[in-house]
């Protein structure tokens, strides 16, 4: 198979800051064309992840995104620190500042990329069980954003009803969702 790689001939930055960061790139495709414009997003990691309490809900948050100027429903997550040594560890911080929860285990659901044409990064997503609550809320100053515990059911009506705009939040849940079930029946066991 032949190669599909670009090959980078030269990068500028044009902002780069703690929220955004962006580039010109200037590349060559394999059958030789110099594409001069290439603009990429460079951002940190993200995490996210279905967190369920020890009684069984799942830990759901609401605020505002001044993106699409909504106040929307969503799944804990945000975005690795440099200081973070691990995705797991940047989560289960999130998780704590966001919720107040900690959990008894947090299980990998792989990783997948906001939007690879034009991002650099990726989300790692996690199904969060056997949480309790240990804390208040520990939020950024820009951060509000309330605490909703619901029923696994009511969750699923909204995934399936496309109540869930955040995609990247919609993945984790689709991704979390069979596999919590797995759990719950050999729980049942």
């Amino acid at each position: 198979m032949a190669s599909l790689e670009w090959k980078t001939l030269s990068s500028e930055y044009l902002i780069k800051t703690n929220w955004l960061t962006a580039r010109r790139d200037k590349c060559e495709t394999p059958q030789g064309k110099i594409v001069d414009a290439y603009y990429v997003l460079e951002y940190n990691d993200w995490v996210n992840c279905v967190a369920v309490t020890a009684d069984g809900r799942l830990i759901m948050v609401r605020q505002f995104r001044q993106g699409i100027g909504r106040t929307v429903l969503e799944i804990p997550g945000g975005t690795m620190d440099d200081t973070d040594p691990s995705p797991e560890f940047a989560m289960r911080r999130e998780l704590l500042e966001e919720t107040g929860y900690d959990f008894e285990q947090l299980i990998p659901l792989g990783a997948v990329a906001p939007n690879p044409a034009s991002s650099n990064n990726l989300t790692h997503m996690f199904l969060a069980v056997g949480g309790k609550k240990v804390q208040e809320q520990d939020l950024d100053e820009t951060e509000e954003l309330e605490v909703i515990l619901m029923d696994l059911a009511e969750v699923e009506k909204l995934l399936l009803n496309n109540e869930i705009l955040q995609s990247l939040h919609a993945t984790c849940l689709f991704y979390a969702l069979p596999k919590l079930k797995e759990l719950s029946q050999q729980q049942a066991r």
